[in-house]
């Protein structure tokens, strides 16, 4: 067999996605990831007794999930228990004003109705429509690589582009058809994901409302790093190599192909390669003139936001607080102004707290709570330890008057996170967490294209390229790369030798 040599840059859920696929292929796939723990942005942490998911949280898209374990003959039951979150979430509009989102659809037509009279029978039209979007990004779009607008240009997609309004204002839509404010931030919340202001995200992207409220928001036994672990045990069945603590420095070329690169000061030979760190810095390792992009296309990009997390460890139980809370007891607005606009520190910031050991008791001590503070911020700005703590005061302050109980004194873990780790762990540009925004002018053909156009074997993957930000479409993102990566390979008559 004529395998080849498959260096993968990073190890988040598009560098496994790509590796378990390329392996599939029968090829020589060798990851290699800058930190000691695998998973990039899902990485995690433990400490007395506690285990800390480090990045996502919110489990949508099963079918996704189960359709890359399906590839490779296997199920996500195979690996870890899925489980659903009942109330699916909580919103906090203002003090003792909490609205739990049920996970049963007929229910959370019950409670739109009790906001705003009539709204049941809105959403469910909306949601009709949300369903037809999700369902033709999954049939259309969303395995596109997106290097041509031909590959969009068929009956269906441009019948449904026209008919489902797909890249008209998602704001306007939403504001259209709800009119009670808390209606419509429980509408608009999931385009939080997307990394954009409702207003400037096409309203494709109710797919997303589909995926969150009708779909169910589920949660990995075990944590989210349950997912991670699964993807790794996948791609070793199919005889991928892991290296740890492996800094890449370069990307050799030779004759317009990737020939080598340079790992921990080692020269490696490879054949092919695909780049699942973030996109800027794996354009980086080349010279200049085997860039896609300059500094100044990244500089003029959309990007979704940074976050200033807290992973906190708690020694004893706290009432009043469920699995995941979102804090919307301020001005939206004015948040996501300051986060892309004005780009400053907020000054009344909106905040999410997740409490996986509500449902998961293995990821605290008996008798304990694991919390996970997160607040969106803007990418670029200062970063500092005085500037971490004064939020922190306010967010604990603002947890605390809800609950109705100090947690202060009983903090025995406490780590925080913010753009210069985003930048320093996962050479993130400009800190940020998600990728790029999903702007209509940051969508499908108008995203950074997941080939190099200069190098043959080099491909791109992850939340910088298509299909975009979220576990779901990195995991997408994988497979495309792997599928042209693997085209590619096809078309070269000899090995690449040095």
């Amino acid at each position: 067999m004529n395998n080849k040599k498959i260096a993968i840059i990073g190890s988040g859920f598009s560098g496994l996605s790509a590796a378990a696929y390329l392996a599939k292929e029968g090829h020589d796939v060798q990851v290699f990831e800058k930190n000691d723990c695998l998973g990039g942005r899902a990485r995690k942490f433990e400490v007395d007794g506690f285990s800390f998911d480090m990045g996502p949280s919110w489990y949508w898209m099963p079918e996704v999930m189960e359709a890359f374990f399906n590839d490779f003959g296997s199920s996500v039951n195979n690996h870890f228990e899925l489980k659903k979150l009942s109330p699916a979430f909580n919103i906090i509009f203002k003090e003792n004003d909490k609205v739990s989102i049920p996970n049963d659809y007929n229910e959370l037509k019950k409670l739109f109705e009790s906001i705003e009279k009539g709204s049941s029978n809105v959403l469910d039209k909306f949601m009709k429509d949300a369903q037809k979007k999700y369902d033709i990004s999954f049939a259309n779009l969303i395995e596109k690589p997106g290097l041509s607008i031909k590959e969009y240009l068929d009956y269906e997609t441009i019948k449904s582009a026209i008919n489902l309004s797909l890249f008209g204002s998602y704001q306007k839509m939403v504001h259209k058809q709800f009119k009670h404010p808390k209606l419509r931030a429980l509408m608009e919340f999931p385009v939080l994901f997307l990394g954009a202001k409702p207003e400037n995200t096409p309203s494709l992207y109710s797919l997303m409302n589909y995926a969150g409220l009708k779909l169910g928001t589920y949660y990995p036994m075990g944590g989210f790093y349950s997912l991670v672990e699964a993807m790794i045990n996948i791609c070793k069945q199919q005889g991928v190599t892991f290296h740890k603590n492996s800094t890449i420095s370069k990307i050799n070329v030779s004759n317009n192909q990737a020939s080598s690169i340079q790992v921990n000061g080692d020269l490696v030979k490879v054949d092919g390669i695909v780049g699942s760190a973030d996109y800027n810095h794996v354009e980086k390792l080349l010279e200049k003139e085997y860039r896609n992009y300059s500094e100044k296309y990244w500089e003029k990009k959309t990007f979704a936001p940074s976050s200033l997390i807290f992973y906190l460890g708690i020694n004893k139980k706290i009432k009043n607080l469920e699995h995941h809370t979102l804090f919307f007891d301020t001005d939206f607005e004015q948040h996501a102004t300051e986060i892309y606009d004005t780009k400053k520190w907020p000054e009344k910031p909106l905040f999410y707290v997740c409490t996986p050991s509500k449902t998961d008791p293995t990821v605290a001590p008996r008798n304990g709570e694991n919390l996970f503070f997160l607040m969106p911020l803007a990418t670029g700005i200062e970063d500092t330890n005085e500037l971490r703590e004064k939020y922190f005061s306010t967010l604990l302050n603002r947890l605390e008057s809800h609950l109705g109980e100090k947690i202060t004194d009983h903090i025995v873990v406490k780590k925080s996170y913010c753009i210069k780790d985003f930048e320093k762990d996962y050479n993130a540009f400009g800190g940020n967490a998600y990728g790029l925004a999903n702007t209509l002018d940051q969508t499908a053909i108008f995203k950074p294209k997941i080939i190099n156009k200069k190098i043959k074997n080099l491909i791109y993957t992850g939340q910088l390229t298509v299909p975009g930000p979220g576990v779901p479409p990195s995991i997408i993102s994988g497979k495309i790369s792997a599928k042209l990566l693997c085209q590619t390979l096809k078309q070269q008559p000899h090995e690449i030798t040095i």
